[in-house]
């Protein structure tokens, strides 16, 4: 089975996971943090930017648990 790529709609960046691009083309999708449809499952609604624990060391990417992150490091509260 071939694996989805989705497309940043800025630079044309691919990617396996759309919450690894800035603006990424395709349908959307239901946030697993607040419920809303979104057109990736990671935007930043309203109450995760508090909720957010965890940075990745390689590339920025934060997150509100470390699963999400390739080289996760806790934020300091």
């Amino acid at each position: 089975m071939a694996k989805r790529v989705y497309v940043c709609e800025t630079c044309g960046a691919l990617a396996e996971e759309p919450g690894h691009l800035c603006n990424p083309k395709g349908e959307p999708q239901k946030c697993g943090f607040c419920g809303e449809t979104a057109h990736y499952e990671k935007h930043f609604c309203k109450g995760k930017l508090e909720a957010i624990q965890f940075a990745c060391e390689g590339c920025g990417r934060l997150a509100t648990t470390p699963d999400c992150l390739c080289k996760p490091k806790k934020v300091p509260a």
